[in-house]
Protein backbone atom coordinates (compact mmCIF):
# COMPACT_ATOMS: atom_id res chain seq x y z
CA UNK A 1 0.00 0.00 0.00
CA UNK A 2 1.45 3.36 -1.06
CA UNK A 3 0.38 6.42 0.95
CA UNK A 4 0.89 9.87 -0.56
CA UNK A 5 0.77 13.08 1.47
CA UNK A 6 0.50 16.21 -0.68
CA UNK A 7 1.83 19.35 1.01
CA UNK A 8 4.60 17.50 2.82
CA UNK A 9 6.47 20.59 4.06
CA UNK A 10 3.41 22.34 5.49
CA UNK A 11 2.18 22.08 9.06
CA UNK A 12 -0.38 19.34 8.42
CA UNK A 13 1.50 17.36 5.80
CA UNK A 14 4.79 17.19 7.70
CA UNK A 15 2.99 16.19 10.90
CA UNK A 16 1.00 13.44 9.17
CA UNK A 17 4.20 12.04 7.67
CA UNK A 18 5.86 12.15 11.09
CA UNK A 19 2.96 10.27 12.68
CA UNK A 20 2.97 7.54 10.02
CA UNK A 21 6.72 7.06 10.42
CA UNK A 22 6.36 6.81 14.20
CA UNK A 23 4.08 3.85 13.49
CA UNK A 24 6.64 2.28 11.19
CA UNK A 25 4.56 2.94 8.06
CA UNK A 26 6.26 4.10 4.87
CA UNK A 27 4.79 7.21 3.28
CA UNK A 28 5.61 9.40 0.26
CA UNK A 29 5.47 13.16 0.70
CA UNK A 30 5.45 15.78 -2.05
CA UNK A 31 5.58 19.58 -2.08
CA UNK A 32 5.69 22.22 -4.79
CA UNK A 33 9.39 21.58 -5.46
CA UNK A 34 8.59 17.93 -6.27
CA UNK A 35 5.39 18.42 -8.27
CA UNK A 36 3.66 21.64 -9.26
CA UNK A 37 0.06 20.69 -8.51
CA UNK A 38 -1.18 23.74 -10.44
CA UNK A 39 0.28 22.02 -13.53
CA UNK A 40 -2.38 19.54 -14.59
CA UNK A 41 -0.17 17.45 -16.87
CA UNK A 42 2.61 17.16 -14.30
CA UNK A 43 0.11 16.17 -11.60
CA UNK A 44 -1.51 13.47 -13.76
CA UNK A 45 1.90 12.08 -14.78
CA UNK A 46 3.12 11.88 -11.20
CA UNK A 47 0.00 10.23 -9.75
CA UNK A 48 -0.34 7.73 -12.61
CA UNK A 49 3.30 6.69 -12.11
CA UNK A 50 3.18 6.43 -8.30
CA UNK A 51 -0.27 4.75 -8.18
CA UNK A 52 -0.92 5.44 -4.48
CA UNK A 53 -3.64 3.60 -2.55
CA UNK A 54 -4.36 6.59 -0.31
CA UNK A 55 -3.87 10.31 -0.89
CA UNK A 56 -4.09 12.80 1.97
CA UNK A 57 -4.47 16.22 0.40
CA UNK A 58 -2.87 18.76 2.72
CA UNK A 59 -1.62 20.93 -0.15
CA UNK A 60 -3.07 24.43 -0.17
CA UNK A 61 -2.26 28.11 -0.07
CA UNK A 62 -3.17 29.17 3.46
CA UNK A 63 -2.84 32.30 5.60
CA UNK A 64 -4.41 34.56 8.17
CA UNK A 65 -6.76 37.54 7.85
CA UNK A 66 -4.14 39.89 6.38
CA UNK A 67 -2.96 37.40 3.75
CA UNK A 68 -6.52 36.52 2.72
CA UNK A 69 -7.46 40.19 2.38
CA UNK A 70 -4.33 41.03 0.37
CA UNK A 71 -4.27 38.07 -2.04
CA UNK A 72 -7.88 36.91 -2.62
CA UNK A 73 -7.20 35.82 -6.22
CA UNK A 74 -4.34 33.58 -5.11
CA UNK A 75 -6.40 31.97 -2.35
CA UNK A 76 -9.26 31.18 -4.73
CA UNK A 77 -7.51 30.39 -8.00
CA UNK A 78 -4.46 28.50 -6.75
CA UNK A 79 -6.44 26.35 -4.35
CA UNK A 80 -9.01 25.49 -7.02
CA UNK A 81 -6.21 24.43 -9.37
CA UNK A 82 -4.30 22.40 -6.78
CA UNK A 83 -7.24 20.42 -5.46
CA UNK A 84 -8.98 19.87 -8.81
CA UNK A 85 -5.83 18.62 -10.53
CA UNK A 86 -5.00 16.27 -7.66
CA UNK A 87 -8.55 14.90 -7.31
CA UNK A 88 -8.95 14.37 -11.06
CA UNK A 89 -5.52 12.73 -11.25
CA UNK A 90 -6.49 10.40 -8.40
CA UNK A 91 -9.56 9.32 -10.34
CA UNK A 92 -7.51 8.81 -13.49
CA UNK A 93 -5.10 6.55 -11.54
CA UNK A 94 -7.96 4.71 -9.77
CA UNK A 95 -6.79 5.75 -6.29
CA UNK A 96 -8.87 3.83 -3.74
CA UNK A 97 -8.90 6.29 -0.82
CA UNK A 98 -8.64 10.10 -0.79
CA UNK A 99 -8.89 12.49 2.17
CA UNK A 100 -9.62 16.10 1.29
CA UNK A 101 -8.90 18.68 3.97
CA UNK A 102 -11.33 21.53 4.13
CA UNK A 103 -11.40 24.19 6.83
CA UNK A 104 -13.77 25.43 9.50
CA UNK A 105 -13.96 28.74 7.57
CA UNK A 106 -16.29 27.04 5.08
CA UNK A 107 -19.18 27.54 7.48
CA UNK A 108 -21.39 30.67 7.43
CA UNK A 109 -20.22 33.71 9.39
CA UNK A 110 -23.42 33.87 11.46
CA UNK A 111 -23.74 30.25 12.45
CA UNK A 112 -25.39 28.57 15.41
CA UNK A 113 -22.74 27.30 17.82
CA UNK A 114 -21.24 24.77 18.10
CA UNK A 115 -21.13 24.32 14.34
CA UNK A 116 -22.62 21.10 13.02
CA UNK A 117 -21.59 19.65 9.67
CA UNK A 118 -25.15 20.19 8.41
CA UNK A 119 -24.72 24.00 8.67
CA UNK A 120 -22.62 24.11 5.49
CA UNK A 121 -24.12 26.45 2.85
CA UNK A 122 -26.85 27.77 5.16
CA UNK A 123 -25.70 31.41 5.14
CA UNK A 124 -23.16 34.01 3.91
CA UNK A 125 -19.45 33.45 4.51
CA UNK A 126 -17.07 35.65 6.48
CA UNK A 127 -15.90 38.21 3.88
CA UNK A 128 -12.27 38.27 5.01
CA UNK A 129 -11.66 34.69 3.88
CA UNK A 130 -14.51 33.92 1.48
CA UNK A 131 -12.22 33.21 -1.56
CA UNK A 132 -10.37 30.50 0.38
CA UNK A 133 -13.62 29.14 1.81
CA UNK A 134 -15.26 28.96 -1.63
CA UNK A 135 -12.29 27.03 -2.99
CA UNK A 136 -12.57 24.52 -0.15
CA UNK A 137 -16.35 24.20 -0.59
CA UNK A 138 -15.74 23.42 -4.28
CA UNK A 139 -13.30 20.69 -3.26
CA UNK A 140 -15.87 19.17 -0.91
CA UNK A 141 -18.46 19.12 -3.69
CA UNK A 142 -15.99 17.53 -6.12
CA UNK A 143 -15.20 14.75 -3.64
CA UNK A 144 -18.91 14.17 -3.08
CA UNK A 145 -19.56 14.16 -6.84
CA UNK A 146 -16.86 11.56 -7.43
CA UNK A 147 -18.42 9.40 -4.72
CA UNK A 148 -21.86 9.70 -6.28
CA UNK A 149 -20.84 9.26 -9.92
CA UNK A 150 -18.02 6.73 -9.58
CA UNK A 151 -18.57 5.08 -6.19
CA UNK A 152 -15.31 6.38 -4.71
CA UNK A 153 -14.49 5.79 -1.05
CA UNK A 154 -13.26 9.36 -0.70
CA UNK A 155 -14.01 11.68 2.22
CA UNK A 156 -13.83 15.35 3.19
CA UNK A 157 -12.79 16.44 6.69
CA UNK A 158 -13.14 19.84 8.34
CA UNK A 159 -10.34 20.62 10.81
CA UNK A 160 -10.66 23.52 13.22
CA UNK A 161 -7.86 26.11 13.65
CA UNK A 162 -4.55 24.25 13.64
CA UNK A 163 -1.16 25.02 15.13
CA UNK A 164 2.03 23.27 16.18
CA UNK A 165 5.73 22.76 15.42
CA UNK A 166 6.69 23.65 11.83
CA UNK A 167 3.82 26.15 11.60
CA UNK A 168 4.06 29.38 9.61
CA UNK A 169 5.18 32.09 12.06
CA UNK A 170 5.58 34.89 9.52
CA UNK A 171 3.85 38.01 10.93
CA UNK A 172 2.43 38.94 7.51
CA UNK A 173 0.88 35.59 6.57
CA UNK A 174 0.48 33.47 9.71
CA UNK A 175 -2.67 32.50 11.54
CA UNK A 176 -3.43 34.01 14.93
CA UNK A 177 -1.71 31.56 17.30
CA UNK A 178 1.71 31.23 15.60
CA UNK A 179 1.58 34.95 14.78
CA UNK A 180 1.20 35.74 18.48
CA UNK A 181 4.09 33.44 19.38
CA UNK A 182 6.31 35.32 16.94
CA UNK A 183 5.20 38.72 18.27
CA UNK A 184 5.60 37.92 21.95
CA UNK A 185 9.01 36.30 21.58
CA UNK A 186 10.24 39.21 19.43
CA UNK A 187 8.91 41.69 22.00
CA UNK A 188 10.52 39.81 24.86
CA UNK A 189 13.88 39.60 23.10
CA UNK A 190 13.84 43.32 22.27
CA UNK A 191 12.57 44.38 25.73
CA UNK A 192 9.54 46.00 24.10
CA UNK A 193 7.11 47.52 26.60
CA UNK A 194 4.00 46.51 24.63
CA UNK A 195 2.63 44.21 21.97
CA UNK A 196 -0.21 45.31 19.69
CA UNK A 197 -2.77 42.77 18.49
CA UNK A 198 -5.70 43.06 16.07
CA UNK A 199 -9.29 43.52 17.21
CA UNK A 200 -10.49 43.70 20.81
CA UNK A 201 -9.70 40.15 21.94
CA UNK A 202 -13.32 39.11 22.51
CA UNK A 203 -13.83 36.64 19.61
CA UNK A 204 -13.54 32.98 20.53
CA UNK A 205 -11.81 30.24 18.56
CA UNK A 206 -11.04 26.55 18.88
CA UNK A 207 -7.48 25.29 18.44
CA UNK A 208 -6.20 21.80 17.64
CA UNK A 209 -2.57 20.67 17.78
CA UNK A 210 -1.49 19.33 14.37
CA UNK A 211 -0.26 16.10 15.97
CA UNK A 212 -3.82 15.39 17.10
CA UNK A 213 -5.14 16.10 13.61
CA UNK A 214 -2.61 13.67 12.13
CA UNK A 215 -3.88 10.91 14.42
CA UNK A 216 -7.47 11.79 13.49
CA UNK A 217 -6.74 11.58 9.75
CA UNK A 218 -5.14 8.15 10.08
CA UNK A 219 -8.08 7.05 12.23
CA UNK A 220 -10.63 8.27 9.68
CA UNK A 221 -8.76 6.71 6.75
CA UNK A 222 -9.44 3.35 8.39
CA UNK A 223 -12.90 3.91 9.86
CA UNK A 224 -14.92 6.51 7.92
CA UNK A 225 -16.62 6.24 4.54
CA UNK A 226 -19.48 8.70 3.94
CA UNK A 227 -20.72 11.49 1.68
CA UNK A 228 -21.07 13.64 4.79
CA UNK A 229 -18.23 15.92 5.82
CA UNK A 230 -16.85 15.37 9.32
CA UNK A 231 -15.51 17.95 11.77
CA UNK A 232 -12.20 17.48 13.58
CA UNK A 233 -11.50 19.57 16.66
CA UNK A 234 -11.58 19.75 20.42
CA UNK A 235 -15.02 21.28 20.88
CA UNK A 236 -13.44 23.74 23.35
CA UNK A 237 -13.47 27.48 22.60
CA UNK A 238 -10.98 30.06 23.85
CA UNK A 239 -11.15 33.85 23.59
CA UNK A 240 -8.38 35.56 21.64
CA UNK A 241 -7.63 37.61 24.75
CA UNK A 242 -7.19 34.47 26.85
CA UNK A 243 -5.03 32.95 24.11
CA UNK A 244 -2.81 36.06 24.15
CA UNK A 245 -2.42 35.79 27.93
CA UNK A 246 -1.51 32.09 27.68
CA UNK A 247 1.15 32.78 25.06
CA UNK A 248 2.52 35.83 26.88
CA UNK A 249 2.89 33.76 30.03
CA UNK A 250 4.51 30.80 28.26
CA UNK A 251 6.95 33.07 26.37
CA UNK A 252 7.78 34.93 29.60
CA UNK A 253 6.68 38.28 28.19
CA UNK A 254 5.64 40.73 30.92
CA UNK A 255 4.86 43.88 28.90
CA UNK A 256 1.47 45.38 28.06
CA UNK A 257 -0.92 43.86 25.52
CA UNK A 258 -2.65 46.55 23.44
CA UNK A 259 -5.65 45.88 21.21
CA UNK A 260 -6.05 47.74 17.90
CA UNK A 261 -9.83 47.95 17.63
CA UNK A 262 -9.59 49.62 14.21
CA UNK A 263 -8.63 46.19 12.84
CA UNK A 264 -11.25 43.49 12.18
CA UNK A 265 -12.18 40.83 14.71
CA UNK A 266 -13.35 38.39 12.05
CA UNK A 267 -16.08 35.94 13.04
CA UNK A 268 -17.00 36.59 16.67
CA UNK A 269 -17.45 32.99 17.73
CA UNK A 270 -16.42 29.74 16.11
CA UNK A 271 -16.34 26.29 17.69
CA UNK A 272 -17.09 23.01 15.97
CA UNK A 273 -19.55 20.33 17.02
CA UNK A 274 -17.25 17.30 17.10
CA UNK A 275 -19.78 14.79 18.41
CA UNK A 276 -19.67 12.77 15.16
CA UNK A 277 -15.95 11.95 15.31
CA UNK A 278 -16.11 11.42 19.07
CA UNK A 279 -18.94 8.93 18.58
CA UNK A 280 -16.60 7.01 16.27
CA UNK A 281 -14.10 6.75 19.14
CA UNK A 282 -11.54 9.51 18.50
CA UNK A 283 -10.43 12.11 21.07
CA UNK A 284 -7.62 14.74 20.98
CA UNK A 285 -4.76 13.93 23.31
CA UNK A 286 -3.32 17.40 24.01
CA UNK A 287 -4.65 20.40 25.91
CA UNK A 288 -4.20 23.91 24.51
CA UNK A 289 -1.62 24.75 27.19
CA UNK A 290 0.40 21.63 26.39
CA UNK A 291 0.26 22.34 22.67
CA UNK A 292 1.31 25.98 23.06
CA UNK A 293 4.25 24.99 25.24
CA UNK A 294 5.41 22.39 22.70
CA UNK A 295 5.03 24.84 19.81
CA UNK A 296 6.98 27.60 21.58
CA UNK A 297 9.77 25.17 22.48
CA UNK A 298 10.03 24.10 18.84
CA UNK A 299 10.00 27.71 17.61
CA UNK A 300 12.74 28.83 19.97
CA UNK A 301 14.89 25.80 19.07
CA UNK A 302 14.44 26.12 15.32
CA UNK A 303 13.94 29.81 14.50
Amino acid sequence: MTILVAGSTGLVGSTVIEEYRKRGISVVGINSSDVDLTNRTATFDYISTLKPSLIIDAAAKVGGIMANATYPVDFLSRNLQIQTNLIDAAHNANVERFIFLGSSCIYPKECAQPIKESYLLTGPLEKTNSPYALAKISGIELIKSYRNQYGKKWISVMPTNLYGPRDNFDPNSSHVLPGMINKFIAARNSDSKSVELWGDGTPTREFLLAADLAKALIFLSESYDSDDIINIGTGIETSIKHLANLIANETRYSGEIKWDTSKPNGTMRKVLDVSKIKDLGWRPENTLSQGIKETIEWYESNK
